[in-house]
């Protein structure tokens, strides 16, 4: 389906976020139509969005996709996934260290084929859309053409992706190290070519600290002085024994977060994936610079990572910006419901109640304002990007049922992100097109 040159109108109960509504009240902070539209202009950007009954005049005779009562949304963001671990979900390891070894540096090193990285990237970016995510900060393997696999695929979708070429050069198998110097040259080649090109961006990208050199980290840090426009991706605090190892690497550092400071690593484009054991001192330093913590809750419970402190980050005297990602495939689900739900669940175990609209607000507008995107994408405002996700809560006898109980629009949501998964996708649009349509089961 195409916008087409008269445009198109996507009806439903169309929901989206203005602000935080943490910060300023759900009132003030959510923007919902129970009966709504969205109209989709051809250039593949919203046009308009409202009450159904106030649809512009030029949009009346367009076609429409009329969804009924289930939810229009942004479509959900994932601020952390690996796109060489598509396959590996459920892949079990005593902790971080032991995965990586058995499972995870396995499959990444089969990246070294362009042939199966192409083939990858197709089947990788299906599963993003079909579980309602139409944007990603993406984790990529060492080798470049794993990086222009992904990237050329996004543009022929025109998904919104942000990835960067791995920089390793320890601690890793012959076949998933670089050294300083390629590993700067490739990312250079890459950012000349893909970043900026359409909707996607780069991310200069080093794997975590464990497996760089101090001099591959120096180089990261020159890269990201020489290109501030791109973000740094890499892990940071996740994992005890991983954490041991960088104390034990970097004997010199305060802690962790040190480790990057030092080589010009922690900035206001930074993401760091995890952050479940930070010190004090490392909240007010990522405080200090805007940096961004990305939660990953089904892969902090699965790994046996820890409970990550969202109150603590979120309200504490050095406030953390925080994102939220699904980490594929450390992550036991590319629903970004599912980790909602798992992320409500972590958060309660810590004595914090987040409610719904927190939740969808960071899996969407607040996810695309930590990629520095919310200019693009993340809400339904005229201009930006026709990325959506319609969401039925009817859509499994357990959730028809619960439904029956919802009170409002919070309830609705809360009931999705506890009960939802992919099944309740019933459409993803990206750029105004819609790429993928779950028709409902056939009677017998």
């Amino acid at each position: 389906m195409s916008a087409g040159a008269t445009g198109r109108v996507v009806r439903g109960a169309v929901l989206s976020y203005r602000d935080d509504p943490t910060l300023v009240g759900p009132q003030s902070a959510v923007r919902f139509h129970p009966d709504g539209a969205v109209a989709l202009g051809a250039d593949g950007r919203i046009a308009w969005c409202g009450p159904a009954a106030g649809l512009p005049d030029r949009f009346r005779t367009a076609p429409a996709d009329d969804y009924g009562t289930a939810l229009v949304l942004p479509g959900f963001i994932d601020a952390h996934v690996h796109f060489p671990q598509y396959r590996m979900l459920a892949a079990p390891g005593t902790d971080l260290l032991d995965w990586l070894r058995r499972f995870a540096y396995p499959e990444e090193q089969r990246y070294g084929s362009a042939v199966y990285a192409r083939a990858a990237a197709d089947v990788f970016l299906d599963r993003l859309v079909q579980h309602g995510t139409t944007a990603a900060a993406v984790f990529s393997t060492v080798h470049r053409g794993a990086a222009e696999a992904l990237f050329a695929a996004a543009e022929r979708r025109r998904m919104a992706i942000m990835a960067g070429k791995t920089m390793m050069d320890r601690n890793a198998p012959a076949a998933l190290r670089d050294d300083p110097a390629a590993g700067v040259r490739d990312s250079e080649t890459l950012i000349e070519r893909w970043h900026g090109r359409g909707r996607l961006r780069y991310a200069i990208t080093v794997r975590f600290a464990v497996t760089s050199s101090e001099a591959q980290l120096a180089a990261a840090g020159e890269l990201a002085a020489r290109y501030p426009d791109c973000h740094v991706h890499t892990h940071l605090a996740e994992n005890e024994p991983e954490i041991a190892l960088v104390a034990r690497d970097f004997p010199w550092a305060h802690d962790y977060t040190d480790v990057y400071d030092r080589f010009g690593l922690v900035g206001a484009r930074s993401l760091f994936a995890h952050g479940v054991h930070l010190s004090a001192r490392a909240c007010a330093r990522l405080s200090a610079a805007g940096a961004t913590v990305v939660h990953c809750p089904t892969s902090n419970t699965f790994l046996g990572s820890g409970l990550f402190d969202l109150r603590r980050l979120k309200e504490g005297d050095h406030a953390v910006g925080i994102g939220i990602a699904t980490d594929v495939g450390g992550g036991t689900s590319y629903s970004m419901l599912q980790t909602m739900g798992e992320a409500y669940k972590v958060a309660m175990l810590r004595g914090y109640r987040p409610a719904a609209h927190e939740l969808f607000h960071l899996a969407t507008r607040g996810n695309a304002r930590r990629l520095g995107l919310d200019d693009q994408i993340g809400s339904l405002e005229p201009g930006l990007w026709a990325d959506l996700v319609v969401l039925d809560p009817t859509a499994t006898p357990v959730l028809a049922a619960r439904h029956e109980l919802s009170e409002g629009i919070a309830d609705v949501l809360f009931a999705l992100a506890i009960l939802g998964d992919d099944r309740a996708v019933r459409a993803t649009y990206v750029a105004g097109n819609r790429v993928w349509l779950r028709r409902p089961p056939q009677a017998p």
